[in-house]
């Protein structure tokens, strides 16, 4: 061999090594924590879009979380203040109920990572993610007047606040895309936390709104929502789920789930940080960032027709390019329909 040969050698296994050097450089040791909302994490539905994708970044990565159910606000303050004391970071607190708490304890540990999903804090370590739920909300709209028989369909929202009411407008705008005479009835289950974990209150509302002829119901209410649910297939008619895919809930009495992509917000918030890429600010997700869908497999595609899907296609294209906007309750708290 000569030497210019063995010297290409070395330079190669050199540069190898420094690869390897900077890939596990780039790698940050992670140390995540994930804090629900009120209403348990397996609510089938947005705690459980928060567990399902720290599950997948855990499945993926082989790392580790820690995890915590509040009962109350009190808890939420406590235990971000006890996860950042102990070194965990990132910190991902899901529902808008923990921003007073994030906010305070933000500014106490400036070096730790906190993501907030559903509400906002400006901070310079707190990552905001909202979602334009309208967007999403309008497509399964277009879904349950379709699929609607009697051209009346409902809606139960679990605590009242301008959040929920979102979903609503939403709904109805799609629904009055499809028939401009659909009667849409609306019904919030409380105004305090307890109203997105009342399963009976659910299924009592959902039995009025079928007994004045709704046949189609959407559920923005946490737990709650697994009552409309039932309610509705004991019923015999259709319910719509949220956040997470909820078909599987009851084959054929489900017409789809209205996703809301929770889970790709806590992948994301513990994959930026062990790739050094996290950064703080406001990420608003729609249907342009697919951060809002509505599922179809094989428990609801026989209640989905071409039809449906052709109807429902037309109008994400069109709210994708902007060509139609739906109107955004929490920027106007008048519904225009």
């Amino acid at each position: 061999m000569t030497g210019s040969n063995r010297f290409f050698r070395m330079c190669l296994v050199l540069a190898a090594a420094l690869f390897c050097t900077v890939q596990i450089a780039l790698a940050v040791e992670v140390k995540p924590a994930l804090i629900y909302s009120t209403g348990g994490k397996f609510d089938g539905s947005f705690n459980q879009a928060a567990y399902q994708g720290a599950e997948s970044w855990k499945a993926k990565t082989g790392g580790s979380y820690a995890e915590f159910e509040i009962a109350n606000d009190i808890q939420s303050e406590q235990t971000l203040r006890k996860y950042a004391r102990s070194g965990y970071n990132p910190i991902v607190a899901v529902g808008f109920n923990h921003a007073s708490a994030i906010a305070k304890v933000a500014a106490e540990f400036p070096d730790v990572n906190f993501t907030l999903i559903d509400s906002v804090v400006d901070a310079p370590n707190v990552r905001s993610v909202v979602f334009r739920e309208h967007e999403g909300a309008y497509l399964v709209g277009i879904l349950a007047a379709m699929a609607s028989k009697t051209n009346t369909i409902g809606f139960v929202g679990g605590m009242d606040i301008p959040l929920i009411r979102k979903f609503a407008c939403g709904y109805k705008q799609g629904a009055v895309s499809v028939s401009a005479d659909v009667r849409v009835l609306q019904a919030m289950t409380g105004d305090t936390f307890l109203a997105w974990n009342d399963p009976l209150k659910g299924a009592e509302i959902t039995r009025s709104q079928i007994a004045q002829g709704a046949d189609v119901i959407l559920h923005g209410a946490g737990s709650t929502g697994l009552g409309v649910l039932q309610a509705a297939a004991d019923a015999g008619k259709l319910g719509i789920g949220v956040d997470a895919n909820q078909n599987h809930l009851h084959p054929g009495y489900v017409l789809t789930s209205m996703l809301k992509r929770v889970d790709v917000a806590v992948e994301n918030t513990f994959s930026d940080t062990q790739a050094g890429t996290w950064s703080a600010g406001v990420r608003s997700l729609g249907l342009a960032e697919n951060g809002l869908g509505w599922a179809l497999d094989d428990n609801n595609r026989a209640l989905i027709t071409a039809d449906m899907k052709q109807n429902v296609e037309v109008a994400r294209n069109a709210i994708v390019t902007g060509e139609l906007r739906v109107h955004d309750y929490t920027s106007d708290s008048q519904c225009p329909l």
